[in-house]
Order: structure tokens, then C-alpha cells, then sequence
């Protein structure tokens, strides 16, 4: 504007310069882009994955009948949890959950069992001692117990939604 009444005269490119730097001083700053974190049913896939290498790694070791019927309806609870369909999506959006799952997976029972295996060779060296067994039933037993926990607390979640939708199937009839 300056420029074109001729206020600015010879000085115009130092002016639109200004004016330049001062709209480039008031602009908001570039955002970052919001970190690509995997979705819900991504990471379900992860643990699917690993929990197929577990059910593998299992297939090869020798348990106590005790133990093996722990271990199993365990990984049959894991197995259902993780199944793909209305079960994984009900999970899916729980951080909490898949992180348990994904902890219990990943972590927990491959632990338990390797801490069994190696445990079991020591107590033959020095007998005596408590047997490993008796851990690994109680490990098994407080994972699985965990496992139990969340398939009740999706469950009434379930429930508390059918509630919700009876109640609002009621409330419409009025």
C-alpha cells in the first residue's frame, strides 16, 4: 500500500521485505506430524503372531500333568481372547486388555515355563528342595486367574451394552 501512494518511494523492496518478515514472525509454526502408531487390530495381529510361536514352543516341552492342564486351559482362554471376530474387537479397544494379553503372551508364560525347564534340571542335582512344579502350577494358575478377570470384564461390557440399548429401545416406545 505504502508502495503504491508512493510513501515508500525508492525504498519499496526494503518495505515489502518488512512486511515480509513480519507476516513470516506472526504465521503459526509448521505442526509435526502426529506419530503413525499401529491400530488396535495391528497390534491384536502382533499378538496373534506370537502367540502362535508360544503355542510352538510349548508343543516341545515335557510338563507335570498338573502343570500341562494349567497350561492349557490358560492358552485355550488366550486362544479364545485373541480369536479374530467380535471377541478380538471388543478387546481391541481396551489398551488395558491388549496390553495384559500381550504381557501374559509375550512374556509371562514363556518366563514361567523357561524358569520351569531350567529349575527342574538344578532340583535333580539337589534334591530336597521345592519342587518346581508347585511354581509353575501357581504361576499358571495366577496368569490364568488374570485371564478369567478380563474375559469377565469384556463380558459385562457386553452385557452393560445390551442393557444400555434394552433401556433405550424402552425409551423410544414412550
Amino acid at each position: 500500500m505504502l508502495t503504491f501512494t508512493g510513501i515508500a518511494g525508492p525504498y519499496w523492496p526494503v518495505v515489502v521485505a518488512g512486511l515480509y518478515g513480519a507476516g513470516a514472525l506472526l504465521a503459526p509454526p509448521e505442526r509435526p506430524a502426529p506419530p503413525d502408531f499401529p491400530s488396535p487390530s495391528a497390534q491384536l495381529e502382533k499378538i496373534r503372531a506370537g502367540f502362535e510361536k508360544l503355542e510352538a514352543y510349548l508343543a516341545d516341552i515335557d510338563l507335570p500333568p498338573a502343570a500341562a492342564s494349567a497350561l492349557t486351559g490358560l492358552t485355550e482362554l488366550l486362544g479364545a481372547l485373541l480369536a479374530p471376530g467380535w471377541v478380538a474387537e471388543a478387546l481391541a479397544p481396551d489398551p488395558e486388555g491388549v496390553h495384559a494379553v500381550s504381557r501374559t503372551v509375550g512374556g509371562d508364560v514363556p518366563e514361567a515355563v523357561d524358569a520351569f525347564v531350567r529349575t527342574r534340571w538344578w532340583t535333580r542335582l539337589t534334591p530336597g528342595a521345592e519342587p518346581p512344579e508347585r511354581h509353575l502350577e501357581r504361576q499358571l494358575g495366577l496368569l490364568k486367574e488374570e485371564a478369567e478377570q478380563l474375559a469377565s470384564a469384556l463380558r459385562d461390557a457386553e452385557a452393560r451394552r445390551q442393557e444400555s440399548h434394552t433401556r433405550y429401545l424402552e425409551d423410544r416406545r414412550q
